[in-house]
């Protein structure tokens, strides 16, 4: 098996050996699962060492014939689009492994379930074969399912059952764009790469019907206002593992299909929707942010918080600068490991008292010092705080949004661009004042004798979040070794979008 086949396969090999045991065996799941996802993982930072960063195209490909008589591929590999994502993908899997040894109930079907859905993660990330990503993007789903409807809270049916009507809503349509394209190309083919070299077949309202078709699929998973109302139940309900994975992968898997798939095979239309695709990512980030200031519940807070955060990356998208191409990528894996820390954190005080009420605490920082600093820094790294990661990435994907250089205008001569990035910026405010609230209420002031008898962070719990706040104060100290890895890759997206250099 090579590299790639082993980082994406590794997981459901696990899952495959975890169904061959008896259901009592409890200890061994949780070692299984830890070890799969764990060689998932090594794997994957061993390629660090051989990836090319100087090289824009694929590495560590993989192509064998499949389904000749459809021109079908088993045809994988990484650039610096994609590479970022799969180390994303496979570190906060396992942290979230570790996160889920507190999992008491169905634990043999729980962690079958996580190892598939960890598999159905990386193949989309390394796919580039229509046939195959669209195997992937749908294994996903049923997976993330069981994982919501069986071991989340309250309302776990009804949030399992809107999260999947509504990504199979989307599949749908990215079904329909992917057929579409196979039978225009000639000669027919389902090669992302060879499509993305022949795009000049894809012309007229041909180009911008498909174009629009498949930014639908990927927009709900991102997700894009008004395609977003699946994603605070499902965070809010799903158990605190499953919260990471939801928030940290799968909400990039659409700003990724739109930046491997929609932008570089449809250029023209994807130009021609840069205001729209920007003022959506507006409508993300003021909305998000204000709706997140209007809950109590923690967990929801975060959970659209996240709708705030993907907008940054939508704007740096829509930007079409290498500068806004670079953060948007960025963006994504910072918003991957605050948002990852900020729900383990959640989940961490929420095991403890069973509820997330941001008004039941006060005082906690002088009994849970540890706890309070690790959540204040991810708090301020997710309100982008200076030397923290998310600050890096939000000022990358503004400055590439500010100096693009569209040439179309609102409201008499105010560029499009320069008018919504300097309103944008009242996200970052409104993102400031309720998480500053939350940790006023939650930490400061009087402490709640209620909670007298509660107890900092265990070794798991720390085992799980320290990398993470490590990654958070790397990146923001010094994330260039992160933005290397993506420049060449996203210089040569840039160039084939715009023509140029």
């Amino acid at each position: 098996m090579s590299t790639l086949s082993l980082i994406t396969f590794m997981p459901v090999l696990g899952a495959l050996l975890i169904l061959l045991l008896s259901k009592e065996k409890v200890y061994l799941h949780r070692f299984i699962a830890l070890l799969f996802s764990g060689i998932s993982f090594i794997t994957s930072i061993a390629l660090f060492c051989s990836f090319d960063r100087a090289t824009p195209g694929m590495q560590f490909v993989e192509k064998i014939s499949w389904i000749p008589a459809m021109g079908v591929q088993y045809h994988v590999g990484v650039d610096g689009l994609s590479y970022p994502l799969v180390l994303l993908t496979t570190l906060l899997s396992l942290l979230s492994i570790i996160a889920s040894f507190n999992i008491t109930n169905r634990v043999k079907e729980y962690f079958f379930w996580f190892l598939l859905l960890e598999t159905g993660m990386l193949g989309v990330f390394v796919s580039l074969d229509f046939f195959l990503f669209y195997i992937f993007w749908e294994v996903m789903l049923v997976p993330m399912y069981f994982l919501i409807g069986i071991w989340g809270g309250p309302q776990k049916e009804y949030a399992a059952i809107k999260f999947f009507l509504y990504t199979l809503f989307g599949s749908v349509f990215l079904l329909i764009a992917i057929l579409a394209l196979y039978f225009r190309s000639e000669p027919h083919t389902f090669d992302i790469l060879q499509l993305t070299a022949q795009n000049s077949q894809f012309i007229g309202k041909f180009q911008y019907v498909v174009f629009l078709l498949s930014f639908i699929g990927f927009a709900i998973k991102v997700p894009v206002f008004p395609f977003h109302t699946w994603l605070p139940l499902a965070h809010v309900e799903a158990p605190t593992a499953v919260s990471v994975i939801l928030a940290g992968v799968l909400l990039k898997l659409g700003t990724y299909g739109m930046m491997r798939i929609s932008f570089p095979l449809f250029p023209q239309a994807a130009l021609w929707f840069a205001v729209p695709l920007l003022i959506l990512a507006f409508i993300n980030i003021i909305y998000g942010a204000f709706v997140a200031m209007a809950q109590k519940d923690m967990k929801k807070m975060v959970a659209y918080s996240s709708i705030n955060h993907m907008g940054y990356a939508l704007l740096g998208m829509a930007s079409f600068t290498l500068t806004g191409f670079n953060g948007a990528v960025l963006q994504m894996i910072n918003h991957g490991i605050i948002t990852g820390s900020l729900f383990l954190l959640v989940g961490v005080i929420y095991d403890r008292t069973h509820t997330r009420d941001i008004h039941a605490f006060g005082g906690l920082g002088a009994r849970l010092p540890i706890y309070t600093g690790i959540m204040t820094v991810a708090v301020m790294a997710s309100l982008g705080l200076p030397g923290l990661a998310g600050f890096v990435s939000e000022f990358l994907c503004f400055l590439g949004s500010f100096t693009s250089a569209s040439q179309r205008v609102v409201f008499s001569s105010i560029p499009a661009f320069k008018f919504f990035t300097a309103l944008s910026v009242i996200g970052i405010l409104i993102t400031a004042a309720f998480f500053l609230r939350m940790v006023q209420k939650v930490f400061l002031g009087k402490f709640n004798e209620k909670w007298a008898e509660l107890k900092d962070m265990n070794f798991r719990e720390l085992i799980a979040v320290i990398p993470l706040t490590a990654l958070t104060l790397w990146i923001g100290v010094a994330p260039g070794w992160l933005i290397r890895m993506m420049d060449s890759t996203m210089s040569s997206l840039i160039h084939l979008i715009t023509g140029v250099k």
